[in-house]
């Protein structure tokens, strides 16, 4: 039962929704809530399947799939992690919007690079080594619809907020880009850091 809490915990704060929300503060913006919720509901089951494949699949994606090792799969990740910290560090919020990039299909944009990251598919695949499929899936299932619901709220919130408080959300934007960077990199080194290990054990 704990390594079930555990697995949990660990995907949801890798889908952690309050930093989502500031990931996609200009899709907030633009969209309104009815927009905003369809086009989150579809990234999400678009991130659900692809988070249950290498789960259930696990490390044979790499292995014998990419010819690859899940070690490399952990150090880029890590990489790419590390320069998105970096982008926030400069940039802030503004960031994510840059490296996203314009794209007609708008859900796609958000399933990835948003929730479909290095770090959720390096959870997957814990989660999937720890537990037999069908539970596997369902924690990624729930972890994802409850981070899905909770950003729905704050898209509701932010809405509600806005007309009155127009000038307290963006520093709270800003401020919360800039913390934002601060995990991103923590969670980047990690990720680089447990790459090496594992080749490391290797020799």
């Amino acid at each position: 039962m704990n390594d079930l809490y555990s697995s949990f915990g660990l995907m949801l704060v890798l889908l952690n929704p309050f930093l989502l929300i500031i990931y996609l503060i200009d899709v907030v913006e633009k969209l309104d809530k009815r927009q905003f919720t369809v086009v989150l509901i579809r990234a999400g089951l678009i991130a659900t399947a692809v988070f249950c494949c290498f789960a259930v699949l696990g490390d044979a994606v790499f292995s014998k799939i990419m010819q690859a090792e899940f070690s490399s799969f952990q150090i880029f990740g890590g990489v790419v992690f590390l320069l998105i910290g970096l982008q926030f560090v400069f940039r802030g919020p503004k960031a994510i919007e840059l490296l996203r990039g314009e794209s007609m299909q708008l859900t796609g944009a958000i399933a990835m690079p948003i929730l479909i990251g290095p770090g959720t598919i390096s959870a997957s695949v814990i989660i999937g080594e720890r537990h037999d499929a069908l539970i596997a899936c369902t924690t990624v299932l729930t972890s994802v619809m409850i981070s899905m619901l909770i950003m729905i709220a704050l898209k509701s919130l932010h809405d509600y907020v806005k007309p009155k408080k127009e000038k307290l959300i963006q520093r709270y934007i800003e401020i919360s880009g800039r913390v934002t960077a601060l995990f991103v990199g923590t969670i980047s080194i990690e990720m680089i850091m447990q790459g090496l290990s594992t080749w490391i054990k290797k020799f």
